[in-house]
Order: C-alpha cells, then structure tokens, then sequence
C-alpha cells in the first residue's frame, strides 16, 4: 500500500500508476490499452471541445473490513453510461468493456485503495467523448473511452452531518425531454452558476425544480433527493432526473427495512411533511438535510442538525455491503483479485 496520509486526502485528482482507453473509429473498438499518460492529445477542432459530446460516470471500490477491494455496481453503471452515448449519439461501450476496464484499473492500482480504517475508498471516473475532427453539428463517429482513479477521502471527516439547501428557481436544472436523465458534462455546467450563489449565501446544495411549472422538486445539487414520512422513502420521478445508483440501492434497502416505496412526482410544497431528507449520491452516499430555505417564498422548512434514524440507518446498511461488513445478497459488489 502506498505512503500516503490517507485521513488527510479530500475530494480530489491523486496521481496514480496507470488507466485504461480504447479507440472507437471505423465502426469498432480498440483492444484495451493501459497506459501511465495523463494527458489527451486531440486536435482543437475535436467535436467533443465545441459541442458537449461527452458522458462520464462515477463509481468507488472500497477496501473492506477483511481486507478484500470491492468495486461497488459496475455493471449499473455500464448501463447508464450506455445510455448516455444512445442520447448524445455517441459510440456506445459494452458492459464488458466498461466492467473490465474498471476491474483493470482498480487490479493495476490497487496499493492506492486506501486502508479500511480510514474510511476513504478509490474513486473511479469512466469518461466518454467524441473524438472525431471537424466543425458540423453532427454525431461522431469516432470516440475514446477511458477509466482513471483516484484515491479520495471520506466525505464526511469527523461523523456525518447536515447540509443546508437552498431552492433557488432563477436557473433549471435540464430542460423537459432534454439531457438531464443522463450523466452528460453540460448538465454540471450548467449548475455552476446556481451552485455559486447558494454557496455565496452560505448553503451546501441547490434545490432544482421542474422546469415547466416550477412545483415539483427534482434534483439536489448533483445528486438525487428523498424524503422520509410515515414509514415511506419517497423520491421524485421525472423523465429530468439522472437515475441515481444510490438512490436505486436506496430504495431497496428501504424495502428490506420494511419501509415503503415511492417514486412519484414530489411537489415542493410536500417539504414540511417529512420527517427527514437528504440528497443521495456516490460521494457521500446520504447528505442529511437540515433545512430548505425558498428564495421566492422566505420560508424556511427545518429537519433539525441532528441525523435522522432512517437516514442514518440507510447510510450504514449500504456501507456495510460496500466495506463487507454484511452479506452482500443482491451481488452489489465486484471483489478484485490482488
């Protein structure tokens, strides 16, 4: 295992040994090449530079408590970065070539899956774009797909906490039919601007709200919402919200609890009858939510600074499958030969 201070390390690029491409042009794959290059030599005419064709995924591999590396759901993310390249018109990448190109990444730097105790895991970015050369608007049919790591810490240094939200209706999310159901990097471009000011006024997260009637929750930040009441987990639905794999892992887990269900459109004046709620994602797994203040409104819908249960037990349920703790029974995780 490498000498680094892994308790320190925080949300960021760590060098490491080596990751993986393959080439898409003249209507195939490339075998997998494994390299130690950082950079990407592209002309400045690619088509991914001038018009977004691009996708990406997030996903972790965890060190668990009896020492094995577990990647955690490749295969869910294969299928949701499959479905980005359909709507970006991109050259799509099998599941086998996403999942082994995970896989080789986390085998090849393995001393950089941070030790058990330290509560940190390797992240992994898979990143798709058009590499084709040329100035039209139009598909490319030329493409490179990669998958590097880096080491990250904890999200939450010290013991989970609550987050302040902010919905602020001045900017949408993603437009109805649009990209938003899908992990494309234009989306997170366009939550900048929003992102900015809500930190300016001193809160963690966006709210987002549908783009037509500005009356249904969507996203939180850059991760899904849920809420919590009367023994039900309820999330929104909308054909805008990129289908989270945490939130997807969530819900079941819900389920075993005993917990019911319910994916449904979530009106924004439905906030003050929770009794918890959070954002979902994979860096943090669950950010607790403290309050929700509407700039429009000034009202304010407080959940308190303490974590609530459910959201607590959740949290740890899917932490157990991911450090081994637990049987991992829905066969979540990936275990990575050393």
């Amino acid at each position: 295992m490498k000498a680094i201070d892994w308790k320190s390390i925080g949300f960021d690029y760590m060098k490491t040994d080596v990751n993986v491409r393959y080439s898409y042009k003249d209507g195939k794959w490339s075998d997998m090449e494994v390299t130690e290059d950082e950079y990407i030599r592209m002309h400045m005419s690619t088509t991914c530079l001038h018009y977004g064709l691009e996708a990406f995924e997030g996903l972790k591999a965890f060190r668990g408590v009896d020492g094995k590396v577990r990647i955690f759901r490749m295969d869910a993310n294969a299928r949701r970065m499959q479905a980005s390249a359909r709507k970006l018109c991109l050259p799509v990448p099998t599941v086998e070539m996403f999942t082994a190109a995970c896989y080789e990444v986390v085998k090849r730097n393995i001393e950089y899956v941070p030790p058990y105790e330290s509560g940190a895991s390797l992240y992994l970015r898979p990143l798709l774009f058009g590499s084709k050369v040329g100035l039209g608007v139009k598909a490319s049919h030329e493409a490179m797909f990669i998958v590097f790591c880096s080491p990250v810490g904890p999200y939450f240094k010290g013991g989970m906490t609550t987050i302040k939200v902010v919905v602020d209706r001045e900017q949408d999310r993603a437009a109805p039919r649009g990209t938003g159901d899908i992990k494309a990097g234009g989306n997170y471009a366009s939550s900048i601007l929003s992102g900015e000011k809500a930190h300016d006024l001193g809160y963690s997260n966006v709210m987002y709200l549908d783009a037509c009637e500005h009356k249904y929750i969507e996203e939180c930040g850059a991760a899904n919402f849920f809420g919590i009441k009367n023994g039900t987990y309820v999330t929104p639905k909308s054909p805008s919200i990129l289908p989270s794999i945490t939130n997807m892992s969530l819900r079941q887990l819900a389920a075993d609890m005993g917990l019911k269900v319910e994916e449904r459109p979530v009106p924004v004046d439905e906030l003050d009858t929770f009794e918890e709620a959070g954002a979902c994602g994979t860096a943090a797994v669950i950010s607790p939510i403290e309050s929700v203040y509407d700039l429009d409104t000034g009202k304010t819908v407080t959940y308190g600074k303490t974590v609530g249960k459910t959201c607590l037990a959740l949290y740890n349920k899917l932490q157990d499958i991911q450090y081994g703790r637990c049987e991992d029974k829905y066969g979540w995780t990936t275990v990575v030969e050393e």
